[in-house]
Protein backbone atom coordinates (compact mmCIF):
# COMPACT_ATOMS: atom_id res chain seq x y z
CA UNK A 1 0.00 0.00 0.00
CA UNK A 2 1.17 3.44 -0.63
CA UNK A 3 -0.03 6.63 1.50
CA UNK A 4 -0.06 10.30 0.83
CA UNK A 5 0.66 11.54 4.64
CA UNK A 6 -0.36 15.32 4.14
CA UNK A 7 0.80 17.43 7.12
CA UNK A 8 2.11 21.17 8.35
CA UNK A 9 5.42 20.12 9.80
CA UNK A 10 7.41 17.47 9.98
CA UNK A 11 10.03 18.35 13.32
CA UNK A 12 10.13 16.81 16.78
CA UNK A 13 11.14 20.26 18.09
CA UNK A 14 7.77 22.02 17.25
CA UNK A 15 6.02 22.59 20.22
CA UNK A 16 2.34 21.62 19.10
CA UNK A 17 3.21 19.67 15.87
CA UNK A 18 5.94 17.08 17.47
CA UNK A 19 3.60 14.01 17.50
CA UNK A 20 3.74 14.23 14.17
CA UNK A 21 7.01 12.56 14.05
CA UNK A 22 5.98 9.94 15.77
CA UNK A 23 2.68 9.06 13.13
CA UNK A 24 5.05 8.65 10.34
CA UNK A 25 7.48 6.12 12.00
CA UNK A 26 4.20 4.20 12.90
CA UNK A 27 2.53 3.84 9.88
CA UNK A 28 5.23 3.57 7.55
CA UNK A 29 6.22 -0.13 8.61
CA UNK A 30 2.67 -0.85 7.63
CA UNK A 31 2.91 0.44 3.91
CA UNK A 32 5.07 -0.34 0.66
CA UNK A 33 5.57 3.29 0.63
CA UNK A 34 4.84 6.59 2.24
CA UNK A 35 4.72 9.71 -0.01
CA UNK A 36 5.02 12.63 3.18
CA UNK A 37 4.00 15.84 2.05
CA UNK A 38 4.42 18.76 4.27
CA UNK A 39 5.65 22.30 4.53
CA UNK A 40 8.83 21.61 6.25
CA UNK A 41 10.28 18.20 7.15
CA UNK A 42 13.19 18.71 9.87
CA UNK A 43 13.36 15.14 10.43
CA UNK A 44 15.11 12.20 8.86
CA UNK A 45 12.41 9.87 7.36
CA UNK A 46 11.75 5.83 7.66
CA UNK A 47 13.74 4.21 4.43
CA UNK A 48 10.44 3.70 2.55
CA UNK A 49 9.73 7.61 2.61
CA UNK A 50 10.07 10.19 0.60
CA UNK A 51 9.42 14.04 1.28
CA UNK A 52 8.05 16.82 -0.54
CA UNK A 53 7.69 20.39 0.69
CA UNK A 54 5.42 23.16 -0.32
CA UNK A 55 7.08 26.18 1.76
CA UNK A 56 6.75 29.54 -0.35
CA UNK A 57 7.07 33.28 0.99
CA UNK A 58 3.13 33.87 0.05
CA UNK A 59 -0.04 31.96 0.48
CA UNK A 60 -0.71 31.75 -3.27
CA UNK A 61 2.91 30.35 -3.40
CA UNK A 62 2.38 27.91 -1.09
CA UNK A 63 -0.59 26.83 -2.66
CA UNK A 64 0.26 26.24 -5.76
CA UNK A 65 3.52 24.80 -4.51
CA UNK A 66 0.94 22.27 -2.51
CA UNK A 67 -0.97 21.25 -5.04
CA UNK A 68 2.42 20.99 -6.89
CA UNK A 69 3.45 18.52 -4.47
CA UNK A 70 0.14 16.25 -4.01
CA UNK A 71 0.09 15.30 -7.46
CA UNK A 72 3.23 14.06 -7.67
CA UNK A 73 3.15 12.48 -4.24
CA UNK A 74 -0.45 10.69 -5.25
CA UNK A 75 1.03 8.87 -8.29
CA UNK A 76 -0.29 5.23 -7.92
CA UNK A 77 -0.99 6.07 -4.27
CA UNK A 78 -3.54 3.80 -2.48
CA UNK A 79 -5.09 6.47 -0.17
CA UNK A 80 -4.44 10.25 0.74
CA UNK A 81 -4.61 11.29 4.37
CA UNK A 82 -4.75 14.55 5.87
CA UNK A 83 -3.44 15.27 9.11
CA UNK A 84 -5.37 17.94 11.22
CA UNK A 85 -5.83 20.82 8.60
CA UNK A 86 -9.36 20.35 7.39
CA UNK A 87 -7.95 23.14 4.17
CA UNK A 88 -5.19 20.09 3.57
CA UNK A 89 -8.44 18.23 2.78
CA UNK A 90 -10.37 20.49 0.21
CA UNK A 91 -6.97 21.09 -1.65
CA UNK A 92 -5.84 17.16 -2.07
CA UNK A 93 -9.59 16.33 -2.91
CA UNK A 94 -9.04 17.49 -6.99
CA UNK A 95 -5.86 15.23 -6.93
CA UNK A 96 -7.52 12.70 -5.01
CA UNK A 97 -10.40 12.42 -7.66
CA UNK A 98 -8.04 12.60 -10.62
CA UNK A 99 -5.78 9.50 -9.26
CA UNK A 100 -9.15 7.75 -8.01
CA UNK A 101 -7.55 7.57 -4.63
CA UNK A 102 -9.62 7.70 -1.27
CA UNK A 103 -9.12 10.47 0.22
CA UNK A 104 -8.83 10.36 4.30
CA UNK A 105 -8.97 13.63 7.11
CA UNK A 106 -7.34 12.75 10.74
CA UNK A 107 -8.94 16.03 12.93
CA UNK A 108 -9.40 15.92 16.70
CA UNK A 109 -10.88 19.42 17.62
CA UNK A 110 -13.92 21.11 19.15
CA UNK A 111 -13.39 23.80 16.30
CA UNK A 112 -16.08 23.12 13.59
CA UNK A 113 -14.82 25.47 11.46
CA UNK A 114 -16.62 26.08 7.71
CA UNK A 115 -13.66 24.76 6.32
CA UNK A 116 -14.11 21.18 8.50
CA UNK A 117 -17.65 21.17 7.16
CA UNK A 118 -16.89 21.58 3.81
CA UNK A 119 -13.87 18.84 4.30
CA UNK A 120 -16.23 16.67 5.77
CA UNK A 121 -17.98 16.38 2.67
CA UNK A 122 -15.40 15.58 0.40
CA UNK A 123 -13.71 12.82 2.23
CA UNK A 124 -14.44 9.30 1.92
CA UNK A 125 -13.88 8.79 5.70
CA UNK A 126 -13.40 10.84 8.59
CA UNK A 127 -10.86 9.87 11.18
CA UNK A 128 -10.77 10.93 15.16
CA UNK A 129 -9.97 10.03 18.76
CA UNK A 130 -13.61 8.98 19.13
CA UNK A 131 -17.17 10.63 18.26
CA UNK A 132 -16.59 13.11 20.88
CA UNK A 133 -13.55 14.57 19.34
CA UNK A 134 -15.11 15.10 15.70
CA UNK A 135 -17.19 18.22 15.95
CA UNK A 136 -19.53 17.23 12.72
CA UNK A 137 -22.08 14.32 13.15
CA UNK A 138 -21.06 12.26 9.80
CA UNK A 139 -21.44 8.64 9.15
CA UNK A 140 -17.88 9.24 7.60
CA UNK A 141 -16.63 9.07 10.88
CA UNK A 142 -14.25 5.94 12.65
CA UNK A 143 -13.12 6.38 15.86
CA UNK A 144 -9.80 4.69 15.91
CA UNK A 145 -8.04 5.78 19.31
CA UNK A 146 -5.19 8.35 19.85
CA UNK A 147 -1.50 7.57 18.78
CA UNK A 148 0.39 7.62 22.15
CA UNK A 149 4.17 6.06 21.86
CA UNK A 150 3.31 3.84 24.86
CA UNK A 151 7.59 2.69 24.90
CA UNK A 152 8.51 6.60 25.36
CA UNK A 153 5.64 7.63 27.69
CA UNK A 154 5.68 4.86 30.62
CA UNK A 155 6.69 5.57 34.49
CA UNK A 156 6.49 3.54 37.76
CA UNK A 157 3.34 3.75 39.54
CA UNK A 158 3.28 6.65 41.82
CA UNK A 159 5.23 6.51 45.13
CA UNK A 160 4.00 6.59 48.82
CA UNK A 161 5.44 9.59 50.37
CA UNK A 162 4.45 12.16 52.66
CA UNK A 163 4.31 15.86 51.77
CA UNK A 164 2.01 17.80 49.54
CA UNK A 165 -0.10 16.61 46.35
CA UNK A 166 2.11 17.27 43.48
CA UNK A 167 0.22 17.84 40.63
CA UNK A 168 1.38 19.11 37.36
CA UNK A 169 -0.75 20.60 34.01
CA UNK A 170 0.57 20.19 30.33
CA UNK A 171 -0.42 22.17 27.50
CA UNK A 172 -0.73 25.70 26.28
CA UNK A 173 -2.11 28.90 28.15
CA UNK A 174 -5.22 29.20 25.92
CA UNK A 175 -8.29 30.27 27.79
CA UNK A 176 -10.04 27.22 27.22
CA UNK A 177 -7.23 25.18 29.03
CA UNK A 178 -9.26 26.35 31.87
CA UNK A 179 -6.41 27.32 34.18
CA UNK A 180 -8.12 30.03 35.73
CA UNK A 181 -10.69 27.88 37.04
CA UNK A 182 -7.99 25.54 38.52
CA UNK A 183 -6.64 28.31 40.20
CA UNK A 184 -9.36 29.30 41.81
CA UNK A 185 -10.33 25.80 42.84
CA UNK A 186 -6.72 26.18 44.51
CA UNK A 187 -8.26 28.44 46.80
CA UNK A 188 -10.83 26.19 48.04
CA UNK A 189 -8.70 23.15 48.21
CA UNK A 190 -8.15 21.75 52.06
CA UNK A 191 -5.25 20.06 51.56
CA UNK A 192 -1.30 21.36 50.87
CA UNK A 193 -0.86 21.19 47.18
CA UNK A 194 1.71 22.28 44.86
CA UNK A 195 0.83 22.58 41.37
CA UNK A 196 3.28 23.07 38.40
CA UNK A 197 2.09 24.32 35.04
CA UNK A 198 4.04 23.84 31.98
CA UNK A 199 3.49 24.56 28.66
CA UNK A 200 4.19 27.15 25.50
CA UNK A 201 2.26 30.28 24.57
CA UNK A 202 1.96 30.27 20.46
CA UNK A 203 -0.84 33.16 20.30
CA UNK A 204 -1.20 36.66 21.26
CA UNK A 205 -3.92 36.00 23.17
CA UNK A 206 -1.84 32.97 24.77
CA UNK A 207 0.34 35.61 25.68
CA UNK A 208 -1.97 38.36 27.32
CA UNK A 209 -3.62 35.13 29.35
CA UNK A 210 -0.20 33.60 30.09
CA UNK A 211 0.43 37.49 31.81
CA UNK A 212 -2.82 37.46 33.90
CA UNK A 213 -1.77 33.40 35.36
CA UNK A 214 1.69 34.55 36.34
CA UNK A 215 0.32 36.93 38.52
CA UNK A 216 -1.48 34.35 40.02
CA UNK A 217 1.36 32.45 40.39
CA UNK A 218 3.51 32.62 43.63
CA UNK A 219 6.73 30.47 42.29
CA UNK A 220 5.95 28.11 45.28
CA UNK A 221 2.35 26.71 45.68
CA UNK A 222 1.99 27.76 42.03
CA UNK A 223 4.58 27.56 39.47
CA UNK A 224 4.12 28.87 35.98
CA UNK A 225 7.42 27.71 33.42
CA UNK A 226 7.65 27.09 29.92
CA UNK A 227 7.26 23.81 27.98
CA UNK A 228 9.89 20.94 28.44
CA UNK A 229 11.55 19.43 25.41
CA UNK A 230 9.23 16.88 24.30
CA UNK A 231 12.13 13.60 25.18
CA UNK A 232 11.90 15.75 28.82
CA UNK A 233 8.04 14.81 29.59
CA UNK A 234 8.15 11.61 30.56
CA UNK A 235 10.72 12.53 33.36
CA UNK A 236 7.86 15.34 34.06
CA UNK A 237 5.28 13.07 34.60
CA UNK A 238 7.35 10.84 36.79
CA UNK A 239 7.80 13.43 39.17
CA UNK A 240 4.39 13.80 40.07
CA UNK A 241 1.44 12.42 41.79
CA UNK A 242 -1.18 13.52 39.41
CA UNK A 243 -1.84 15.43 36.57
CA UNK A 244 -4.79 18.12 35.87
CA UNK A 245 -6.38 18.94 32.62
CA UNK A 246 -9.32 21.30 33.70
CA UNK A 247 -9.82 22.26 29.78
CA UNK A 248 -13.23 23.89 29.07
CA UNK A 249 -13.87 23.65 25.28
CA UNK A 250 -16.36 26.09 23.88
CA UNK A 251 -18.12 24.03 21.43
CA UNK A 252 -17.44 20.02 21.35
CA UNK A 253 -14.86 18.58 22.92
CA UNK A 254 -11.37 18.17 22.56
CA UNK A 255 -9.40 14.89 23.69
CA UNK A 256 -6.30 16.17 25.23
CA UNK A 257 -3.04 14.37 24.34
CA UNK A 258 -1.77 15.09 27.30
CA UNK A 259 -4.35 13.28 29.87
CA UNK A 260 -3.16 9.69 27.47
CA UNK A 261 0.50 10.39 27.68
CA UNK A 262 0.10 10.87 31.21
CA UNK A 263 -2.37 7.82 31.49
CA UNK A 264 0.17 5.40 30.12
CA UNK A 265 3.06 6.91 32.75
CA UNK A 266 0.49 5.27 35.25
CA UNK A 267 -0.46 8.88 36.71
CA UNK A 268 -3.84 9.77 37.69
CA UNK A 269 -5.65 12.54 36.12
CA UNK A 270 -8.71 14.41 37.00
CA UNK A 271 -10.39 16.19 33.97
CA UNK A 272 -13.13 19.19 33.46
CA UNK A 273 -14.15 17.00 30.48
CA UNK A 274 -16.72 14.57 30.34
CA UNK A 275 -15.70 12.88 26.66
CA UNK A 276 -13.00 11.03 28.74
CA UNK A 277 -15.28 9.11 30.81
CA UNK A 278 -14.16 6.08 28.64
CA UNK A 279 -10.60 6.40 29.72
CA UNK A 280 -10.93 8.19 33.50
CA UNK A 281 -14.18 6.55 34.65
CA UNK A 282 -15.29 3.26 36.74
CA UNK A 283 -11.52 3.43 38.49
CA UNK A 284 -10.97 3.88 42.31
CA UNK A 285 -10.42 7.18 42.13
CA UNK A 286 -13.33 9.62 40.49
CA UNK A 287 -11.07 11.30 38.65
CA UNK A 288 -14.28 13.52 36.86
CA UNK A 289 -15.53 17.29 37.63
CA UNK A 290 -17.94 18.99 35.89
CA UNK A 291 -16.05 21.96 33.85
CA UNK A 292 -15.98 25.76 34.68
CA UNK A 293 -17.00 24.60 38.48
CA UNK A 294 -13.88 25.68 40.92
CA UNK A 295 -15.68 23.99 44.14
CA UNK A 296 -16.38 20.64 42.47
CA UNK A 297 -12.60 20.56 40.54
CA UNK A 298 -11.54 21.52 44.41
CA UNK A 299 -13.48 18.32 45.81
CA UNK A 300 -11.73 16.33 43.62
CA UNK A 301 -8.51 17.30 44.54
CA UNK A 302 -9.00 16.96 48.33
CA UNK A 303 -10.08 13.92 47.37
CA UNK A 304 -7.41 12.51 45.22
CA UNK A 305 -4.61 13.68 48.08
CA UNK A 306 -6.84 11.59 50.76
CA UNK A 307 -6.88 8.92 48.65
CA UNK A 308 -4.81 5.22 49.56
CA UNK A 309 -1.87 4.70 47.94
CA UNK A 310 -2.83 1.53 46.66
CA UNK A 311 -5.94 3.33 44.68
CA UNK A 312 -3.93 5.53 42.95
CA UNK A 313 -1.49 2.60 41.90
CA UNK A 314 -4.55 0.69 40.82
CA UNK A 315 -5.52 3.55 38.72
CA UNK A 316 -2.93 4.19 37.55
CA UNK A 317 -2.15 0.49 35.86
CA UNK A 318 -5.92 -0.09 34.90
CA UNK A 319 -5.10 3.55 32.94
CA UNK A 320 -2.12 2.92 31.06
CA UNK A 321 -3.61 -0.88 30.32
CA UNK A 322 -6.68 1.29 28.41
CA UNK A 323 -4.14 3.37 26.63
CA UNK A 324 -1.83 0.37 25.62
CA UNK A 325 -5.23 -1.10 24.34
CA UNK A 326 -6.52 1.61 22.88
CA UNK A 327 -4.69 4.54 21.94
CA UNK A 328 -1.11 3.15 21.19
CA UNK A 329 0.89 4.36 18.08
CA UNK A 330 0.48 0.74 17.17
CA UNK A 331 -3.31 0.46 17.47
CA UNK A 332 -3.66 4.10 15.70
CA UNK A 333 -1.63 2.53 12.63
CA UNK A 334 -3.56 -0.70 11.98
CA UNK A 335 -6.77 1.09 12.07
CA UNK A 336 -5.31 3.70 9.72
CA UNK A 337 -4.66 0.99 7.23
CA UNK A 338 -7.56 -0.86 8.24
CA UNK A 339 -9.78 1.93 7.36
CA UNK A 340 -7.65 2.64 4.36
CA UNK A 341 -8.84 -1.07 2.95
CA UNK A 342 -12.50 -0.57 4.22
CA UNK A 343 -13.09 2.86 1.89
CA UNK A 344 -11.20 0.78 -1.05
CA UNK A 345 -13.49 -2.33 -1.09
CA UNK A 346 -16.58 -0.08 -0.61
CA UNK A 347 -15.27 1.74 -4.00
CA UNK A 348 -14.69 -1.38 -5.41
CA UNK A 349 -17.84 -2.93 -4.45
CA UNK A 350 -19.72 0.48 -5.73
CA UNK A 351 -18.09 0.37 -8.91
CA UNK A 352 -18.63 -3.47 -9.35
CA UNK A 353 -22.71 -2.53 -8.86
CA UNK A 354 -22.79 0.49 -11.51
CA UNK A 355 -21.11 -1.36 -13.79
CA UNK A 356 -23.62 -4.63 -13.66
Amino acid sequence: MKLVFVTQDVDAGHPALAQTVDLIGAIAPHLRELAVVARRVEEPLPANATARTFDAASRVGRVLAFERAVAAAARDADAILAHMVPEFALLAAPVARARRAPLLLWYTHWNASRALRLATRVVDAALSVDSASFPVATPKLRPIGHAIDVGRFDAPSVSERGGPLRLLVLGRTARWKGLGTLLDALELVSVDVRVEIRGPSLTPDEVAHRGELAKRADGERVRLLDAVPREQVTALLASCDAVVSPNEPRRGATLDKAVFEAAACRRPVISTNAAFGPLLGGLPLELIAPPRDPRALAERLDALARSAHADRVAAGEELRRRVVESHSLAHWARAVCDVVGEVRSARGAAGSRRAG
